[in-house]
């Protein structure tokens, strides 16, 4: 097995928990063109693994959806040699079959974000990369296959629709939703994923079903309090399930990285515009993402 860094961004529920796992390592600050991350990363192992951990809220879960910083968070990790990222985060359920506690191994999104930076070339250059198969197919792939030995429910695909936040949905948005065929709705997957792409890096997620979205009517009689208390339990379910996966892939000796994947080529032929109209000093600011 190759020592290769591997990226983690943990999101609602496993920000806070992997990070009692972190060994031999320290956080480091990392300065970007897009302001700095989330939080320090973490570079050290997880296991045996070398891995570069970022709390995709920041400590204490400080940032809202719409406030975390995806570009920074991005191109921090690829400055560090990350090649290789896998993201978790929490998500409603929008379909009956996908259960609170169920983990999803996503493979499409729908994008309904319109606040966020959603480019690293805004202003350096027309760079349009391909999104039909928006994961990483081979990386998503090992995530699926390890989850057969994982002692919880697992769906290898699944539809993530993300919405801009931080409000939760309505109930006419959520049963819109269903209808486009969206399997998951969440805050945070876009543009991380996009981003991921534009740095030529492989990017698989995990969602973490905490409950079902507002398509689905409440039990009669169940309060807040007694709601509110069944999402956390859920969540705390779907992350010890989300954290067993991730230490079962980073236990494998398989090549999580892997050099000749289509997603370490994305920019072979996205940039449209003409070398030479492209500043020098955009070229520089923005060579991480190149190699």
């Amino acid at each position: 097995m190759a020592e290769e860094l591997i990226g983690i961004i943990g999101g609602t529920g496993l920000g806070d928990a992997l990070a009692e796992h972190l060994e031999d390592g320290e956080f480091r600050d990392i300065e970007t063109p897009f302001g700095e991350p989330s939080t320090a990363i973490f570079v050290g192992k997880l296991g045996e693994r070398q891995i570069a951990f970022l709390n995709r809220h920041g400590k204490g879960h400080k940032l809202s959806p719409d406030e975390v910083p995806y570009a920074a968070n991005i191109f921090a990790l690829k400055k560090l040699g990350v090649h290789a990222v896998i993201g978790s985060c929490a998500v409603g359920s929008l379909r009956e079959e996908i259960a609170p506690g169920n983990l999803v191994i996503v493979d499409q999104f729908i994008d309904k974000t319109f606040r966020r930076t959603g480019s690293f070339f805004e202003g350096f250059a027309a760079v349009h990369c391909e999104g039909a198969e928006p994961t990483c197919g081979r990386l998503r792939g090992i995530l699926s296959d390890t989850a057969k030995n994982v002692e919880t429910k697992t769906y290898p695909k699944g539809t993530y629709v993300c919405m801009e936040g931080p409000q939760f949905s309505t109930r006419a948005e959520s049963l819109m939703h269903r209808a486009w065929g969206g399997d998951l709705i969440g805050m945070t997957a876009m543009p991380e994923a996009k981003l991921a792409r534009e740095a030529q890096m492989c990017y698989a997620l995990i969602a973490l079903a905490s409950d079902y979205d507002c398509w689905r009517p409440q039990k009669e009689g169940g309060d807040k309090q007694t709601l509110l208390k069944e999402i956390i339990a859920n969540l705390q379910t779907a992350t010890e399930n989300c954290l067993e996966l991730i230490k079962a892939v980073l236990g494998s000796d398989l090549d999580l990285v892997c050099e000749d994947c289509e997603c370490r080529k994305s920019l072979d032929l996205a940039v449209w515009t003409a070398p030479d109209q492209i500043d020098p000093a955009d070229k520089e600011k923005l060579k991480v993402l190149f190699e």
